[in-house]
């Protein structure tokens, strides 16, 4: 593997910056200084009025490999989320077949390993009856990012419902538990209603269906059951200004047994957007009224909420472009996290420091990652070089999902990712991959 010396840069990691140079060997930062002499060969990179930052790593995709391929797959999903600076995730178990067992979970690791370009990890998914199989996870704490339980029906048949069943989940997992939180009571109630309203329903009407109260109640039982247990909860994409009363920010976030984490579009988007962009931003839970997004922004800048990611989940456009009731929910991000998070920067919302703390050092933290996340001496070197100074536009020329689109096409982001390395290989310069060296297995730091 080539060595590589980064030159002239702003390195940022751990709430500050630092100008100087960096050194990658044998797949790790070998060394950090203001500057770096070396008497054998380097590939030099003029870091030059740029930033350098960690890798981002998603805690929340949907790839769609096996049995969904025609939306997504490994290969092609985690070769847009290079490109976009996220150098490592961890992927739904609600695939075709599910992960619901081990033998199931490890057939995804291995087709990653053949064809993913960023580094990967798998949720083990979670039914009413493969109790047996979710438990068999705790002998694998080391090398599995978590568990995962829809508690609301997302998608397919992976909702857990069964009290008896999600009690003996959070009381006999030793691993992150990772959940998808709607009530489903709530959800049909207000179906019910609405469609005893109107003839037509509307992809407007997705919030009202999917309301603060059903996140609330669902987060709130979740919370109840990690209380109770003392079990290691996490909660995905929160969405309502309801829920943020549930979280706390006054213990360090290493100190924290229940954590949060926000997504991307519901930072960006609102329920006005719906007029313009309709199926476009279905998804679960939905994007709602205006003050949601507002208090979301409060909460991420003030630590309620721990983690940034995507819930990337790709479907073509035949499925988005059906009646609302019919239109998968879901919207492919993981291209365009970082450098939406970028023109937040710029506008002043959020700093840099931020950004790196809340889509690397804070998921390394959450999922007690070994040895990423962070750029410090010894770490795997997986890092992302930015040109602030650099706009582009998000248009079907430069999308590399394999469904094909957007929901952000035509807007322009003035950062570009311009260098990608994964555990040391330059796996992306300037829009040319080099695919001759894969992603590795993340392994957690788990007693």
């Amino acid at each position: 593997m080539s060595t590589y010396l980064i030159k002239n840069t702003c390195i940022v990691s751990d709430n500050k910056n630092t100008y100087g140079d960096l050194l990658i060997k044998n797949k790790r930062i070998e060394k950090i200084a203001p500057s770096i002499e070396t008497n054998y060969d380097v590939i030099e990179i003029d870091g030059s009025n740029k930033f350098l930052l960690p890798g981002c790593i998603d805690d929340q995709v949907h790839f769609r490999e096996p049995g969904l391929t025609h939306k997504a797959n490994i290969y092609i999903e985690s070769k847009a989320a290079v490109a976009g600076g996220v150098t490592s995730f961890m992927e739904m178990p609600n695939t075709n077949p599910p992960a619901f067992t081990q033998e199931l979970l490890e057939d995804k690791y291995s087709i990653a390993s053949n064809t993913s370009l960023a580094n990967y990890s798998f949720y083990m998914g979670t039914a009413n009856d493969n109790l047996e199989e979710v438990l068999k996870t705790n002998k694998k704490k080391r090398e599995i990012c978590g568990v995962k339980i829809f508690m609301g029906s997302s998608t397919g048949n992976l909702l857990v419902d069964n009290p008896l069943v999600l009690g003996r989940i959070f009381e006999g997992s030793e691993l992150l538990i990772a959940t998808h939180c709607e009530e489903e009571s709530i959800i049909k109630e207000n179906l019910k209603r609405l469609k005893a309203e109107k003839e037509i329903l509307e992809p407007s009407d997705h919030p009202i269906i999917r309301n603060e109260e059903g996140c609330f109640e669902s987060s709130f039982k979740a919370i109840q059951l990690a209380k109770k247990f003392n079990s290691r909860l996490h909660i995905l994409h929160i969405s309502t200004v309801r829920e943020l009363q549930l979280f706390g920010n006054m213990l360090p976030l290493k100190d924290k047994r229940i954590t949060s984490e926000v997504c991307v579009h519901h930072l960006h988007f609102t329920s006005d957007d719906y007029a313009r962009l309709g199926n476009q931003i279905k998804c679960n839970p939905a994007i709602k009224a205006p003050n949601n997004r507002t208090a979301l922004w409060e909460a991420l800048l003030d630590d309620r909420l721990d983690v940034i990611a995507t819930d990337h989940a790709p479907h073509t456009w035949a499925e988005k472009d059906e009646p609302y009731e019919k239109a998968h929910a879901g919207l492919p991000l993981v291209q365009h996290s970082l450098a939406l998070m970028l023109y937040y920067v710029q506008q002043g919302r959020i700093s840099i420091e931020k950004v790196v703390e809340k889509m690397s050092h804070n998921v390394a933290t959450c999922f007690d990652i070994k040895e990423r996340g962070f750029i410090r001496e010894g770490y795997m070197a997986d890092l992302v070089l930015v040109d602030m100074n650099q706009s582009f536009t998000v248009s079907k020329e430069n999308i590399l999902y394999k469904c094909g689109w957007s929901p952000l096409e035509g807007f322009t982001i003035p950062a570009t990712i311009t260098h990608t390395f994964v555990s040391g290989h330059l796996a992306y310069a300037n829009g040319i991959f080099n695919e001759s060296v894969k992603g590795e297995r993340l392994l957690f730091d788990r007693g």
